[in-house]
């Protein structure tokens, strides 16, 4: 199962379209406290939609708890102060893999990325630009994992009878 992992995020419409994202790829959601937003709050749900409880979520207290299951298992650092692609990795072997992408405002803590330096990956992008908004770097990330196992879990032909119905 893939994994994404937000450590502290800040925006709720980030997290809201995150969400989604996972909720149609049926990644897990895994998001680290303390939040910049609450769960209830209206953005985070508009930017879910329907797909916020059809959603795999869990909630660690702090990134010690997250840490204290998970440092073990593979997890896949995103950062933009890294010099490795994202394509790189070979993600088509691993059966639990835990993308981790930090908050908005700063990305991950320096301590996290010292510690799993050989892990850290960033997207390319053009030269002085800081980085990519959150929810975009995700949906990247978690296409790429996808992409690299034949989409076999994700439906790739089917028409979608309803989609945009509302639109004439």
């Amino acid at each position: 199962m893939l994994n994404i992992v937000l450590i502290e995020p800040e925006i709720p419409q980030n997290t809201g379209n995150i969400s989604r994202t996972c909720s149609a790829t049926g990644s897990r959601l895994i998001l680290v406290h303390p939040l910049g937003f609450s769960l209830d709050e209206r953005h985070l749900r508009r930017a879910g939609l329907d797909y916020w409880d059809d959603l795999d979520l869990v909630q660690y207290p702090d990134s010690g708890s997250f840490l204290a299951d998970h440092s073990r298992d593979r997890l896949i650092l995103f950062t933009a102060r890294c010099n490795r692609n994202y394509y790189s990795l070979d993600l088509s072997r691993e059966d639990d893999l835990y993308l981790v992408f930090g908050r908005e405002s700063c990305g991950l803590g320096s301590d996290l990325i010292s510690r799993f330096q050989d892990s850290c990956v960033r997207l390319p992008m053009k030269e002085g630009k800081r980085s990519l908004n959150l929810s975009n770097t995700v949906a990247v990330a978690a296409y790429e994992y996808y992409r690299q196992r034949g989409f076999s879990t994700l439906a790739t032909n089917d028409i979608i009878a309803d989609a945009g119905a509302q639109c004439s």
